[in-house]
């Protein structure tokens, strides 16, 4: 999977209020920097009120990625640990799990998502990811 984090700046409407400016980041399945900026200005078009940018894009390496009901996205990284022989191996990778609280995402990576892997979960954190689009997710 080859994932890019596009940073959306616009203006958006905001009920009855002038247009208010939102800073928003997307996580974009995509081949390139421009294929992810296209998905996103696709995505945010209805609600754009006036001047929109993405000044900000960049490949991000992800392990896996493990969506769920919650509303936030929280991103841990996790030590991989192999044995082979008399020889262990350690591997730092970064996964991003959705929850509604970050105690939420820690027993959703350890009981369910990693339980099958000898792993360490070395930290987790709140991501300032709102949405993942996916090329599935844009078929019309």
């Amino acid at each position: 999977m080859i994932f890019h984090e596009v940073k959306a700046v616009y203006e958006k409407q905001t009920g009855e209020d002038n247009p208010a400016k939102v800073k928003e980041t997307y996580l974009v399945e995509a081949v390139n920097c421009a294929d992810a900026e296209k998905q996103v200005m696709d995505e945010i078009k209805p609600f754009v009120f006036g001047d929109s940018e993405t000044p900000q894009i960049r490949k991000r390496h992800l392990f896996d990625i493990f969506p769920g009901d919650g509303e936030n996205w929280y991103e841990a990284k996790v030590e991989m640990i192999t044995i082979d022989g008399d020889k262990e191996s350690r591997k730092a990778v970064k996964v991003l799990v959705q929850d509604n609280t970050i105690d939420g995402a820690l027993k959703e990576l350890h009981y369910k998502h990693l339980a099958a892997f000898d792993c360490e979960i070395l930290s987790i954190a709140k991501s300032p990811v709102l949405d993942i689009l996916r090329p599935e997710n844009n078929i019309k």
